[in-house]
């Protein structure tokens, strides 16, 4: 049930005790993809596990600002500090369990949100307020193995925007594609000895971007679509069957 769609009779008569929380971010994804594309992918991801999963779960609006100073130096960039997004995390996944929705899947799509998402699932499961536990796609599946071909994650590289390509391609600016990939990093950071010595994106990528985003269409989007959302569904299947007492 999309809980933002729905009256709140008929959030009342749902019999589920599952909820999803979607969580992404507003931050640059170079110039071909949208500032939205980790709360979108996150969004579709969701609905994709929903679907697999056999019986009913609640999909909750998202939150669209998370842990992201990292990428400051681009416009529209928003973030919020790791204490901020802890707190907000915290109450929505409170006002759920409230109405009974007290096993909570925070859905992740950005890689500044995981050790946030970790700490706040663990104090709010350990004070008894909610079950809740971090769900991020792209560290519950390997991406080239779901894809079946040889494509790596980056930044707004291959793996997300052929995810944008498969949810959302409207939102793709094609005629930018090389652009972004003439500009990109190869890899995320600035690496000595095991330390990364960039603290911001724009240290070592210039236009945002990490890989080619030109390397992944839409079909290998649908395929990464189809493994994170059948991840999600097991992971569902777990904690609905999960002894919380």
């Amino acid at each position: 049930m999309d809980l933002a769609a729905s009256t709140w009779t008929d959030a009342d008569a749902v019999e589920t005790d599952l909820a999803l929380l979607p969580v992404g971010s507003t931050e640059q994804h170079g110039p071909h993809a949208p500032l939205g594309t980790d709360t979108l992918l996150a969004e579709a991801v969701a609905e994709a596990g929903a679907g697999a999963y056999d019986g009913e779960v609640v999909v909750a609006p998202s939150l669209p600002v998370g842990v992201s100073e990292e990428h400051r130096a681009f416009a529209g960039t928003l973030w919020l500090s790791p204490e901020a997004f802890r707190a907000a995390v915290h109450d929505v996944v409170t006002s759920l369990a409230h109405h009974g929705y007290r096993r909570v899947v925070l859905v992740n799509g950005h890689g500044g949100n995981v050790d946030a998402l970790r700490e706040v699932a663990a104090r709010t499961t350990r004070d008894g307020d909610a079950y809740a536990v971090p769900f991020t796609w792209f560290q519950a599946v390997d991406v080239g193995e779901a894809a079946g071909t040889d494509i790596g994650m980056g930044h707004a590289g291959p793996a997300e925007t052929a995810l944008l390509r498969a949810s959302n391609p409207e939102l793709v600016r094609e005629d930018r594609a090389d652009e972004a990939a003439d500009g990109a990093a190869e890899r995320w950071g600035e690496w000595v000895s095991g330390v990364n010595l960039a603290y911001d994106t724009d240290e070592f990528a210039a236009n945002g971007v990490v890989g080619d985003p030109r390397e992944g269409d839409a079909e290998v989007g649908e395929r990464i679509l189809d493994a994170a959302g059948g991840s999600l569904a097991t992971l569902l299947e777990a904690i609905a069957e999960r002894d919380l007492d």
